[in-house]
């Protein structure tokens, strides 16, 4: 639990995320959960949850599954596909590592509601940032 508490600590400067109510519920290398419990805030002109909520939740778990360790990775391109309306009262992320290479890599991040279904699909190609 101390490793996801510093794992936190470092993410709560993604001010963007953070003050948007996106939380880290669970990391590994590799690999994040995240989530965000929707507001008013969230929602669109004709009441359903913005796109963009989506798409910085998903990049938010990208961040967090990419940048653990010493490696540092940032997005080079990015594809979100919209599935089904939310219907729940809460988006989940998860991001997971398909192909690490030495300079790039790939991930998908799949997005759902608190009720299992699936809202949005990601996929990242982040580049590694030399150190």
């Amino acid at each position: 639990m101390a490793e996801l508490e510093k794992i936190r600590e470092i993410f709560s400067r993604d001010r963007y995320a953070t003050e948007n109510g996106m939380v880290i519920d669970d990391a590994s290398e590799h690999y994040a959960k995240c989530s965000v419990t929707l507001t008013q805030r969230h929602r669109n002109a004709m009441g359903g949850v913005m796109g963009g909520v989506h798409f910085t939740l998903a990049d938010f778990a990208f961040a967090v599954a990419s940048n653990q360790g010493d490696e540092r990775t940032v997005a080079l391109s990015t594809d979100i596909s919209y599935t089904a309306p939310v219907r729940g009262e809460r988006l989940i992320a998860e991001a997971k590592l398909i192909k690490n290479g030495r300079s790039t890599c790939f991930y998908t991040v799949e997005v759902s509601d608190d009720l299992g279904n699936l809202v949005a699909v990601l996929k990242c190609v982040g580049y590694h940032v030399a150190k």
